[in-house]
């Protein structure tokens, strides 16, 4: 996918798209045929062969079988949307809309926001058939002037429905925006399948016009067998691509350029041949380069006239849920941050500066300004809003909002009073107040909200970059993670992933990340244990020290390990929590866990549920912890396969409570 649709394909519909449904996104009619019957076997032939036919013009159509039994099948997709998306919109589709959706119905349709997947008993071809059924949906928010609005939209539908119609036997779509009341644009799209007729295709729209006439709402979408429309207030189509996609089916079409017929002379052939290649090429050439720049054109107007960001749907099947509250007014955020002054700068992070700020209602935030001309913080300010509107935890931290004004990216956040874990566990001053009741709560919160990503909630996230400056502490000093710009997202079945671009801090990485960029769940679970031994010990792991004569001395898991199997883990406790002697027990079993989460063979690694039990166990049998991850080795340490120490017993046994 290029860099281009990804951006497009980022930037689709944050603020209205969460739309109420007044149907159902599906339709069987029709009989019932028999569970393997023919009629069963045909259609899953057919409709599985739907997703490799079809090619760039988004439509594909075929029968299968023979009369009774005979079936008709079509896949119609969002032209804007590349090739391989609407396969995999048109595969996602089978299952339920077969087995769940119209079980055993000789007729189906099945409308999902890439694509539309139909087949039928009867013939289908250019829509025929099941014309009456629709679909539509409507955004949540609406007009402020709904009189003005609907006369300007009337306006720029009928000019994209002539388009449309138009377009000729392979696509019929048409895309484009017009000038909305309040200073808005409004954007529009029409498509109709393409063996329609050019009369049929604009019936089709006009019906489907009348289907939103005197609405109020910002934003509707509009599906028929034959035909889909959307209007809304935000981007949200793909303009480069189809300009792209109408080059490369207009290309074939054109007429072959005729050389003219000259009479040559002897010696002259070669002049006549140079002569014939470049009449021939060079119209060819410059169809190509008109092409090129349209889109381009396009593109960059499209970009211009994007002031709200917008984010497209994570899946196929739901929106990204966000009212238009999650909107900030930039001059409002100027003003509450003082001009983002210095004096409201409560953290700086390698993509920008956080500033505690002050609403006009009173309602204290965090605003995180990206830094600008940044590729990397414009990936990380899609990547949070877009994770942080879905993720809703008491141990994450909320996103109120965004704001955009040109270069300027700024993200909203729940201000969180005490500040980073960081800055409380490894000041020597504050860590004081910080006992170990309240650090066993941080690192069993900390644990849950990470069960939260991996497998709690309805998306996957991987966090990538878990440490302590990235835990917030609320005034009842409970654990928020938060700084999602380098999560990424998996699907639920899942587990691992590779890539080139290593992001993150070092200390924190798993070593198979680190060295070859395979992470998954055990990559956050190596985090939470650095983190874990950090919070016992009440220092960094960049910075680590014996804490029993000050003197530099290995990394921090190192001594870890080499002290848990001398038995002499104790080592590890902050001599400001060796006075809660009641609780040396839980810290001995939290620097255990800590060692079975940074073993180097992710594999062995705990997930983070059973981290969750094992935190609040009080007589499990816990695994020996393996060497961990960048162990090494001192000079008089031998290290042998065999032998063990002491705390090879069981928690349990070795420290009863």
């Amino acid at each position: 996918m290029s860099s281009q649709t990804c951006l497009l394909l980022i930037l689709a519909i944050l603020t209205n798209l969460s739309a109420s449904v007044t149907a159902q996104n599906y339709g069987c009619f029709g009989g019932n045929y028999t569970a393997n019957g023919t009629y069963s076997t045909n259609l899953i032939s057919l409709i599985s062969s739907l997703a490799p036919n079809i090619t760039d013009n988004a439509y594909y159509n075929a029968t299968s079988g023979q009369a009774p039994d005979q079936v008709y099948a079509s896949a119609l997709c969002r032209t804007d949307f590349q090739l391989e998306e609407c396969r995999s919109c048109l595969r996602g589709a089978i299952a339920p809309l077969l087995q769940s959706l119209c079980p055993n119905r000789r007729q189906g349709i099945f409308f999902r926001q890439a694509c539309t997947l139909r087949y039928s008993d009867e013939p289908i071809s250019g829509g025929a058939g099941a014309q009456s059924y629709s679909v539509r949906s409507r955004g949540v928010q609406n007009l402020s002037s709904p009189e003005q609005f609907n006369q300007q939209l009337r306006v720029l539908l009928r000019e994209l429905r002539a388009q449309a119609a138009a377009g000729g036997p392979l696509m019929k779509i048409a895309a484009g925006n017009g000038t909305a009341p309040d200073f808005q644009t409004m954007f529009a799209m029409m498509q109709c399948v393409p063996d329609l007729s050019a009369a049929g295709c604009a019936d089709c729209l006009i019906r489907s016009e009348q289907m939103i006439c005197c609405d109020n709402r910002s934003r509707i979408v509009v599906y028929m067998p034959g035909c889909y429309l959307e209007y809304t207030i935000y981007p949200f189509y793909n303009i480069s691509r189809i300009e792209q996609v109408r080059a490369m089916i207009a290309a074939p079409l054109s007429p072959p350029v005729q050389a003219p017929v000259t009479r040559s002379s002897p010696g002259n052939d070669d002049g006549n041949s140079t002569r014939t290649v470049i009449i021939i090429l060079v119209p060819i050439v410059a169809s190509l380069l008109i092409a090129a720049c349209v889109g381009t054109y396009a593109s960059k107007r499209l970009k211009k006239k994007t002031e709200h960001i917008t984010l497209q749907r994570l899946d196929e099947e739901e929106y990204v849920s966000a009212e238009e509250s999650l909107i900030f007014d930039f001059e409002e955020l100027l003003t509450a941050t003082n001009n983002f002054s210095d004096s409201h700068k409560i953290g700086q992070g390698g993509f920008g500066a956080v500033y505690k700020g002050k609403l006009r209602k009173g309602q204290q935030i965090a605003v995180k300004r990206l830094s600008r001309n940044s590729e990397q913080g414009e990936l990380e300010f899609k990547n949070e809003v877009v994770l942080m509107v879905k993720l809703q935890h008491k141990n994450l931290v909320r996103l109120l909002g965004f704001s955009l004004r040109g270069p300027e990216r700024l993200l909203v956040y729940e201000f969180v009073h005490n500040g980073s874990l960081d800055c409380s566990v490894f000041d020597p001053m504050k860590r004081l107040a910080i006992n170990w009741d309240v650090r066993y709560t941080i690192i069993k919160g900390i644990a849950k909200g990470l069960v939260y990503l991996h497998e709690d909630s309805r998306l996957r996230v991987i966090h990538r970059d878990l440490k302590a400056s990235n835990v917030l502490l609320d005034e009842d000093n409970n654990p928020k993670i938060s700084d999602f710009g380098m999560a990424r997202l998996f699907t639920q079945d899942e587990t691992r992933a590779n890539t080139r671009r290593i992001v993150g801090t070092y200390g924190y990485m798993a070593p198979e990340y680190a060295r070859n960029g395979h992470f998954s769940m055990k990559s956050d679970v190596f985090s939470f244990g650095v983190l874990v031994l950090e919070i016992i010990s009440g220092q960094s792991n960049n910075s680590f020290k014996n804490v029993e004569n000050g003197e530099n001395v290995e990394y921090m898991l190192s001594f870890a390990w080499r002290n848990w199997r001398a038995g002499t883990a104790k080592k590890m406790i902050d001599p400001a929590l060796m006075s809660a002697s009641a609780s040396r027990n839980d810290m001995l079993r939290c620097i255990h866990i800590g060692l079975l989460c940074v073993q180097e063979n992710a594999k062995v690694r705990p997930t983070m549920a059973s981290v969750v039990v094992m935190l609040n166990s009080l007589s499990s049998t816990f695994p020996v912890p393996l060497q961990p991850g960048f162990f090494v080795p001192s000079s008089n340490d031998e290290i042998r396969a065999t032998e063990f120490s002491r705390n090879e017993a069981t928690i349990s046994d070795l420290y009863p409570r």
